[in-house]
């Protein structure tokens, strides 16, 4: 190995240098205080845990971007997370047992075996809230609104929201009496918008006329809320359930729309990431310019049933590196006071006093280099008439 590759970091992993680290810093503070405003309660998981744990419910589909080890005291499989939402869900369903509605932030790195997107982040810094213990169009919308608010304390800008109902899809799977593969090769296809490969596929299961004509509408059954109207009509020989499934996404619409009209929503029937998992309204938000969506989230109900405990949640993460990246806020320079290299017990009582303003102040060390400006100081304590004070640079 050579000296160079002694400091090369693995693709897609990332170190934060002081200035970026104290951005995030700002950032997660900001957060978190937020969350604690709703109501949210910090928890922490472990970074790594047992694999079992990692791959339920939503970790299903995270199987190929965990890390995975054997544990040399036990002998059983762990794995590093690569989504803390599973490990929340323990939390609440196992830990807390808590018969009242429960909510839960965190805020941690997670690993990736791969990235999501080409030249993303391996090691993202995800940020999220989970509500337990209420099926209903209120939690939605909470979370909704509680993501919209992260994005303006993170100083996102020009956020839209695509909303869409799992339910809706999985209905009409159910009516088609479609097996789980076939199940899965249409949900591919929807995700692509593919129409002519979706035709096909529709025309090779030579479903009933009416189920064929539905499960086509939904990859064009897209755009302002109006599209709910849309959908109503073209679905109208559906089940009761995914007429339920749009009724819920409407109700959900007028209430999150009342309280946000500031921001742009898309309605997408053909929305399904996590359909595996996700048992109702799922939703995520974009920013121009972006491909990949800045946040996802949703409602996953029974995720804690493998814990002991099934309970209705809705939730949404998203990760810290990403929202910093994409930042409008203005970061104030903070102060640094110079402190010079002098034996005085005035001068170290006026340092101790600053410090415990939680003023920043850097003490000049005997025989250093540099002067208070090479370290980045912006600030210094001079004696003047008799007594120490801080005095602009």
């Amino acid at each position: 190995m050579t000296s160079k590759e002694h400091w090369v970091l693995p693709q897609g992993i990332e170190e934060a240098l002081p200035e970026h680290a104290a951005r995030l810093e700002v950032l997660r503070r900001d957060l978190l205080n937020l969350y604690a405003t709703w109501g949210y309660e910090l928890v922490i998981p472990p970074f790594i845990d047992h694999i079992e744990s990692l791959l339920t419910g939503t970790g299903h589909d995270l199987d190929l971007q965990t890390f995975k080890l054997v544990d040399q005291v036990s002998g059983r499989t762990l794995g590093v997370r690569a989504d803390m939402t599973p490990q929340v869900a323990r939390i609440d369903a196992h830990q807390l047992k808590r018969e009242v509605p429960t909510r839960l932030c965190y805020i941690g790195t997670v690993l990736h075996a791969r990235p999501d997107s080409f030249g993303g982040s391996r090691s993202p810094l995800q940020v999220g809230a989970e509500l337990y213990g209420h099926a209903g169009v209120e939690s939605d919308v909470e979370i909704l609104g509680l993501m919209l608010n992260t994005f303006s304390v993170a100083g996102v800008k020009n956020v839209f929201v695509d909303i869409g109902n799992v339910d809706i899809f999985k209905g009409l799977a159910k009516q088609a009496k479609i097996d789980q593969d076939t199940e899965a090769r249409l949900f591919e296809m929807l995700q692509r918008k593919a129409v002519p490969e979706i035709e096909a596929l529709l025309n090779e299961l030579k479903l009933d006329k009416d189920v064929h004509e539905m499960l086509a509408a939904l990859a064009e059954l897209n755009g302002d809320v109006g599209v709910l109207e849309t959908a109503r009509k073209k679905l109208a020989k559906a089940d009761a359930n995914v007429h339920a499934a749009i009724n819920y996404l409407q109700k959900t619409a007028d209430a999150i729309m009342a309280r946000f009209d500031n921001i742009g929503f898309n309605f997408d029937l053909a929305e399904l990431h996590g359909y595996h998992y996700q048992t109702g309204v799922v939703f995520a938000a974009f920013v121009p310019g972006s491909g990949e969506a800045i946040a996802r989230g949703g409602r996953y109900d029974d995720i804690g049933q493998i814990f002991g405990r099934a309970r209705a949640a809705t939730g949404f993460s998203t990760d810290l590196k990403l929202l910093d990246n994409l930042t409008t806020r203005q970061f104030e320079t903070p102060k640094r006071v110079f402190a010079p290299a002098e034996k005085n017990p005035a001068l170290q009582c006026k340092i101790n006093e600053l410090r415990s303003q939680g003023v920043c102040v850097v003490e000049q060390l005997v025989g250093q280099t540099g002067d208070a400006v090479a370290m980045q100081c912006n600030q210094s304590l001079k004696l003047v008439d008799g007594q120490w004070q801080v005095v602009n640079l």
